[in-house]
């Protein structure tokens, strides 16, 4: 595969030199109409000589996107209707997705309705765990980890993420930099949760996305919300700033991933927003009490644990890797 020649790397700066990140309201349920005014919000532009696209969906096991868990199709549509508006013609796009320890990607297409999808609009489905890959290693907790990542997040012209807005366990934000963790190779990325903020952190310095769209149309809190928002910017730390404000974190640096990625160089966090109020939508966000949340499922966890031991049942793969 060619070498990606990037043309930018990091987020589209004002005058002020602040990083830019736009959200928009979705009326009447015209979701194309807000895809296309907060990725011109946000000052993306797509470049010249763009032969390749790369669409990263966030698919999460087989839920549908009216649960807040995955990437609701409207969105991905008005995305790809974009790119053929504005890059050349005959631009080829792939949306991908990659296997996870308990959702094999492949069935997860054909469950969400992504293979008739991706068949009327003339794209490519592709799973990032059947890709060739290049192992970069990082350092966490003292030791070297190899994380194999995607040739395809790599070399494509243009990558553009499309993560949603939800607070998962473990971690207080699920958004940009957290569903370029999905795009690790390999599949049994339990494995690195117990150096979850160094990885997701270190491998946002590997992969860049030039555009990064987040599906807050039906938000995941306490649980799901109509929230009918998109929110564009052209660096994943700098929209993640802005997700973490809206979740309820009024210091996002108490995340770790995005602290260690501030400190790494990875993103503006001097964000100028534009389009809608941030504090309105934090308002409306059904928030979590995350530590209250941990420590339930902590206990939870452990009585599962402890039934099984008198019962001698099996434990389910997804819940032991949490």
């Amino acid at each position: 595969m060619k070498k990606r020649k990037r043309r930018y790397w990091g987020t589209i700066l004002t005058e002020t030199n602040r990083a830019v990140v736009s959200i928009q309201k979705c009326e009447n349920n015209d979701v194309k109409s807000a895809v296309f005014h907060a990725i011109k919000g946000s000052g993306f532009k797509i470049g010249t000589n763009i032969h390749t696209v790369a669409i990263k969906l966030n698919l999460c096991y087989y839920w549908d996107s009216s649960t807040g868990e995955t990437t609701d199709k409207r969105v991905v549509s008005a995305v790809i209707d974009y790119i053929r508006e504005y890059g050349d013609p005959g631009i080829k796009i792939k949306l991908v997705e990659a296997d996870a320890t308990s959702m094999k990607t492949r069935y997860s297409f054909k469950i969400l309705g992504y293979d008739g999808f991706a068949r009327g609009k003339n794209v490519e489905l592709f799973n990032l765990s059947d890709d060739e890959f290049q192992t970069f290693t990082i350092e966490a907790k003292g030791k070297k980890i190899p994380i194999p990542i995607p040739l395809t997040m790599l070399h494509s012209d243009l990558i553009v993420n499309i993560p949603k807005l939800k607070v998962p366990r473990r971690v207080p934000l699920t958004c940009a930099m957290k569903n370029l963790f999905g795009a690790i190779q390999n599949p049994i990325k339990a494995k690195y949760h117990p150096y979850l903020h160094e990885v997701i952190a270190n491998i946002n310095g590997i992969m860049k996305p030039d555009l990064v769209i987040v599906d807050g149309l039906v938000a995941l809190g306490k649980h799901p919300y109509k929230m009918n928002v998109i929110i564009a910017g052209t660096n994943s730390l700098s929209v993640d700033w802005v997700a973490a404000k809206i979740v309820g974190c009024r210091n996002p640096r108490k995340i770790g991933y995005i602290k260690l990625a501030e400190e790494k160089g990875f993103g503006d966090t001097d964000v100028k927003i534009v389009g809608e109020d941030i504090d309105r939508l934090t308002s409306i966000f059904p928030s979590i009490n995350i530590s209250w949340f941990n420590l339930k499922w902590k206990l939870q966890l452990k009585g599962i644990k402890f039934y099984t031991r008198i019962t001698g049942d099996i434990i389910p793969p997804v819940l032991g890797d949490l």
